[in-house]
């Protein structure tokens, strides 16, 4: 059978239900997405510029022999192939990002999201931090975002529904007084980067798909300091805030085991 990807708009096959040793394979692809993060991470600095950043993570996929699973992709709300393997979303840019001659400045908040594949197996991760000086109001909106992070992976175990992951974000982000950017959110990953379900970031609890042992999630927070509706650049990728307030974005690889939640994208 065949369902379409309301993130992605994508014909895809219905969900498959991963084994042990596919998880396994899974998790080094994951490990791979870890690392890169982790040296973009380190190499972010005043000065810096974002196509910098995109050439460390090109340089972790060389190391590891592992393809780039943003590189030339193609979802159907982008007019042209993503041109990088990193996205890197600075302050009031929300997620997409594209890499540029941009220069990073102190107290830049830049959120980074890196997806690789490995032996045909898909890791996808993202994490915010801000550059040089933060201003406290930055630090709040991604602790917020990682907490609403770490609500919603607590919560992804077998029995529970689509709906406890998207409330779990929902309330923690609503609560501290963010918006959430409408209609995006995360996905099911696996041998694509993008499979079914798409996974809300915000959602009644109770309510959804059940979730079983054997899926795999990119649960992804999407927070901003401002109200919901947000506007896309020319280059029809970035997404931005409205309001120009700054924005978050943290991301895990998750699978579903019925020995509970499975970070796939740690080191």
């Amino acid at each position: 059978m065949l369902a379409r990807d309301s993130y992605t708009g994508i014909v895809i096959r219905m969900i498959e239900l991963k084994t042990a040793a596919e998880l396994d394979a899974m998790r080094v692809a994951g490990r791979v997405v870890a690392t890169a993060l982790t040296r973009v991470r380190a190499a972010a600095d005043v000065g810096v510029t974002l196509l910098e950043l995109d050439e460390v993570a090109r340089e972790v996929l060389a190391e590891h022999k592992a393809g780039s699973s943003f590189l030339d992709y193609l979802p159907a709300f982008a007019p042209t192939p993503y041109p990088a393997v990193l996205c890197t979303s600075v302050n009031d840019a929300i997620v997409h990002g594209i890499p540029d001659r941009t220069r990073l400045r102190d107290g830049d908040l830049l959120s980074i999201d890196f997806g690789a594949h490995v032996g045909g197996w898909h890791g996808d991760a993202a994490m915010s931090f801000v550059v040089g000086t933060p201003d406290p109001a930055d630090l709040r909106l991604i602790e917020t975002a990682e907490r609403a992070l770490a609500a919603a992976i607590e919560v992804a175990v077998p029995g529970n529904r689509l709906g406890d992951i998207g409330n779990a974000i929902g309330t923690t982000a609503r609560g501290a007084g963010y918006g959430i950017p409408p209609d995006f959110g995360g996905h099911g990953i696996g041998r694509s980067m993008h499979e079914s379900p798409s996974v809300p970031n915000e959602a009644r609890p109770g309510r959804g798909l059940r979730l079983r042992a054997g899926m795999v999630l990119a649960i992804e927070p999407m927070l901003h300091a401002g109200t919901d509706p947000f506007t896309t650049d020319d280059d029809g990728w970035t997404l931005r805030t409205t309001d120009g307030r700054r924005a978050a974005h943290v991301e895990h690889t998750v699978a579903i085991t019925d020995d509970g939640p499975r970070i796939l994208t740690t080191l």
